[in-house]
């Protein structure tokens, strides 16, 4: 098959229920190439202070970051960028990106965001080219702002017609992998635990979907908070941890 013929079907595949499972499977696989694995979210540090020691703490861990820190705020920048871009509502989407970088609250949590957001930006402009993508990557200079991984991957899902919900819950699916992941390397635990922790975060996480999804009529910043003061501490200690294995 000719490349040009293979870049026409992959497009045209896109835009069918089962090019949308495909493309979420391989923008959020572990494989993609976005770094995810040299993230802890401060993980790594909480278990070195001994906050987390075990799979039951590991568990409670990310449920509380998931629930009440980044994973819900950076679900709200997901769900506001994929809305904004379905209206083509460009200045609403600079106001998101412009807030996205704004609630980190360390440097190696917006490093975490900025080198997967500019990463994923980079592999599916490549992969998946859509003119949204284009657009947004251009006017990110004049911003003077970074490529947010929420919301690139929002913008990214709105751009190639994947519903908000499903792209969603891969995005918030992926981000629980990865600190289970980052959490039995580290504390360490075996793969068993790892698989058990992941089926039972999956209630808490379609309940987190959920909830970002209610109230969409209200501006998303009225709704973002954040209560984990920990993961915090833990990602400004990490940056002078003597001995670790992650960036952040």
């Amino acid at each position: 098959m000719a490349p040009i013929t293979i870049i026409t079907a992959m497009i045209t595949t896109m835009t069918t229920p089962d090019g949308v499972l495909l493309s979420l499977l391989s923008w959020f696989s572990p494989g993609f190439p976005v770094g995810a694995f040299t993230c802890s979210h401060g993980l790594e540090q909480a278990v070195e202070a001994g906050l987390v020691r075990d799979a039951d703490s590991l568990g409670e861990w990310i449920a509380g970051i998931l629930g009440h820190g980044a994973g819900f705020n950076d679900g709200l920048l997901f769900l506001a960028a994929h809305e904004a871009a379905c209206r083509e509502d460009w200045p609403a989407l600079d106001l998101v990106t412009h807030w996205a970088d704004a609630l980190r609250a360390t440097g190696e949590l917006a490093l975490e965001s900025s080198t997967q957001g500019q990463a994923f930006l980079v592999a599916v402009r490549q992969g998946w080219p859509h003119p949204w993508l284009d657009a947004w990557a251009g006017r990110l200079p004049r911003l003077q702002r970074t490529a947010s991984y929420a919301v690139a991957t929002g913008l990214a899902c709105a751009a190639h017609g994947v519903p908000l919900e499903h792209g969603l819950t891969a995005f918030l699916h992926a981000f629980c992998v990865n600190l289970i992941s980052a959490g039995v390397r580290s504390v360490p635990l075996g793969q068993r635990a790892g698989v058990t922790l992941q089926a039972g975060l999956q209630p808490l996480l379609a309940a987190t979907v959920q909830r970002i999804l209610q109230d969409r009529q209200q501006p998303f910043q009225e709704r973002l908070g954040a209560c984990v003061p920990m993961v915090d501490w833990c990602s400004f200690r990490h940056e002078t941890q003597y001995t670790r294995l992650y960036r952040t």
